[in-house]
């Protein structure tokens, strides 16, 4: 059996319908769709933005016309870090109340957040229009094979020298850890990297984030191009 379909196995766990319901009783607050874990935004704010600026730095870094903030949430995502640098931001969130408190929780900046897409990921058809696509502690509801066509549709909407930003949490055992709360799973680093392959991207930049509190899971930050080595769709 190779690594692929042992994730795909794995990954069988997940229950798409399960997902939302826990979410639809999770309250449109920072500290609920961080879980509990609130106190860590302003330390996760940071390391991103560093992590984008490095981005905007390179030679033949990605625009600022237009973000995606992939499963936004109340748009902490948006608000912090990417209403800052683009001029417009569109976002996807399948939970409607957290959709419905987005433009107030961004306030200011809410005349930058574009097009409110309410649905789930696997299901998302995005234009090609996108600088950065921001996928952030979200992944981890997808299954092995909707999350790789997920990310080659991704991959598709990128505008020239766009970048998929992937923030999430990995494992330390090197094995996928379920989540039966929330019907998630974590994977382990090279779990992600098999994934990242099967999508045709590259990664062009990796980095844990530091600074996070001892008791919770590593975050990795990956950016991600189209893989030109490669231009058939697995």
């Amino acid at each position: 059996m190779t690594l692929f379909n042992q994730l795909n196995k794995m990954s069988k766990s997940i229950d798409y319908d399960k997902a939302l319901e826990y979410w639809a009783e999770i309250p449109a607050t920072v500290d609920g769709v961080l879980g509990g874990f609130g106190y860590i935004s302003n330390m996760d704010i940071i390391g991103s933005t560093q992590f984008l600026n490095n981005l905007f730095s390179q030679e033949n870094g990605p625009g600022r016309q237009i973000a995606l903030d992939c499963g936004a949430g109340i748009g902490r995502i948006t608000k912090h870090l990417l209403a800052p640098h683009f001029n417009e931001v569109d976002v996807i969130e399948p939970d409607k109340k957290f959709l419905t408190e987005l433009l107030n929780y961004v306030g200011a900046d809410s005349k930058k957040v574009g097009t409110l897409y309410n649905s789930s990921l696997q299901n998302f058809q995005p234009e090609r229009k996108y600088d950065v696509i921001w996928n952030q502690w979200v992944l981890g509801y997808l299954k092995n094979e909707d999350l790789v066509s997920y990310l080659i549709t991704c991959r598709k909407s990128l505008t020239k020298n766009g970048v998929i930003i992937v923030k999430e949490n990995v494992t330390s055992s090197g094995f996928t850890e379920p989540d039966e709360a929330d019907s998630s799973i974590t994977r382990c680093l090279k779990q992600y990297i098999t994934i990242f392959k099967k999508a045709n991207l590259k990664r062009i930049k990796q980095c844990k984030q530091t600074n996070f509190p001892n008791g919770i899971y590593p975050v990795y930050m990956f950016a991600l191009i189209p893989n030109e080595d490669h231009s058939s769709d697995q």
